[in-house]
């Protein structure tokens, strides 16, 4: 999850940093995260070992880090297809 923002005056930068995100915007986009990848664990879907770890780290996110910045920080990323 990126955090970064840059705020612009026309085309001069005049601010630059990191937001604080909070513990609702990161469950939101865990469960849209596993929403998104729920087909692939249907009974007849073989769930290859890369994405249940992705969906273990979803679900554990909470729990794994105090701080929703950190959390935010180490988001897990989807695996590929290949």
């Amino acid at each position: 999850m990126d955090r970064s923002y840059t705020t612009y005056a026309g085309a001069e930068v005049i601010d630059q940093g990191m937001r604080d995100v909070t513990w609702e915007e990161i469950r939101e986009m865990r469960d849209q995260a596993l929403a998104a990848s729920d087909w692939r664990a249907l009974k007849d879907v073989v769930l290859p070992n890369a994405w249940k770890e992705f969906r273990d780290l979803l679900r554990t996110l909470p729990q794994r880090f105090e701080d929703p910045n950190d959390a935010a920080d180490n988001f897990p990323e989807a695996p590929s297809d290949e």
